[in-house]
């Protein structure tokens, strides 16, 4: 199978991940694992290296937040994006034929796999069975033999059924729970955009930067709050989430521009959320509670936009 990027395709991929939001390195492999759906994924070996030649040549710049590398496009490397639209659009193409043929691949060795095994279970009863005709030949030992191999083979082949019918039934509540899964985070999805506009317009409203921090702060309670109802825990004691939303807030930064640093804290709260559904699963009860604590963040965090 070819590589899953050609040579300078993997720098090209970068520039526009780094186009799309800054991120860190950890943050680069994360985002590359989703959209190659979880059957690639580059190592710290692969990123890092091509992020530094990226700085060097002047095209990425990075600023260190919470003990982290975070990186940034810049105008120079904005301008080689632009001109290389063409070739990022092959690029595209060819991420989802390689997805295309990763799967293909796997389906085709759990294939090969299975029919290797089917034949040598049938080659291991078929000499069993020849052994104990050259052994009991003619005897009645060898009669009880028989009728003892064809209840031996009757069983198996009733355990084969029953493997085989617990095998379809576990890949069709696979698919189902895989839909349902993404249903759910299709749906939260829409939700956080959709209160991240009415945030963005009303911090544009507003022109509020003072209450950036209080945002903040806000946003960190409510991703914990979130990912606490995907996952029906109890949650930290108080003072462990007061912590917690601190922490959440001092990882943030600033960047001087409020609007930006929205989007950012909008980012971060997404992607808690997303990590949480991901890492554990979604149920309808939790799809629920779930969106019962974005309508309650869209509220608190709105009202502190009006400066209420």
């Amino acid at each position: 199978m070819p590589p899953v990027f050609a040579h300078g395709r993997l720098r090209l991929y970068l520039l526009k991940l780094l186009d799309e939001a800054p991120r860190h390195g950890y943050e680069v492999i994360r985002i590359l694992e989703e959209r190659f759906q979880g059957l690639y994924a580059p190592s710290a070996g692969t990123v890092y290296p091509r992020l530094a030649k990226l700085e060097a040549e002047g095209l990425v710049t990075h600023t260190t937040e919470g003990g982290r590398k975070v990186y940034s496009i810049t105008d120079a490397g904005r301008e080689e994006l632009a001109g290389r639209g063409g070739e990022l659009a092959d690029l595209e193409l060819e991420i989802r034929e390689s997805v295309s043929e990763l799967a293909a691949e796997i389906r085709d060795d759990v294939r090969g796999a299975a029919g290797n095994l089917r034949r040598e279970m049938r080659a291991a009863a078929a000499g069993a069975e020849q052994r104990h005709e050259e052994t009991f030949a003619d005897s009645e030992a060898w009669q009880h033999a028989k009728e003892e191999l064809r209840k031996a083979r009757q069983e198996w082949k009733e355990q084969a059924r029953r493997a085989k019918d617990e095998s379809r039934r576990a890949r069709e509540e696979a698919k189902q729970a895989r839909r349902q899964a993404k249903e759910a985070q299709d749906r939260a999805r829409d939700d956080v955009q959709r209160i991240a506009r009415q945030l963005q317009e009303q911090f544009a409203r507003s022109g509020m930067k003072d209450g950036l921090s209080d945002l903040t702060t806000q946003l960190g309670g409510f991703a914990r709050g979130a990912a606490d109802a995907f996952l029906k825990q109890d949650g930290p004691a108080p003072s462990d989430a007061a912590a917690d939303a601190a922490g959440w807030a001092a990882d943030a930064g600033s960047t001087g521009d409020p609007g930006r640093d929205l989007d950012r804290l909008l980012d971060r709260f997404r992607d808690d959320v997303r990590d949480a559904a991901r890492d554990h699963g979604v149920t309808q009860e939790q799809l629920a509670a779930a969106r019962a604590r974005l309508a309650e963040a869209a509220t608190a965090i709105g009202a502190v936009l009006r400066g209420r």
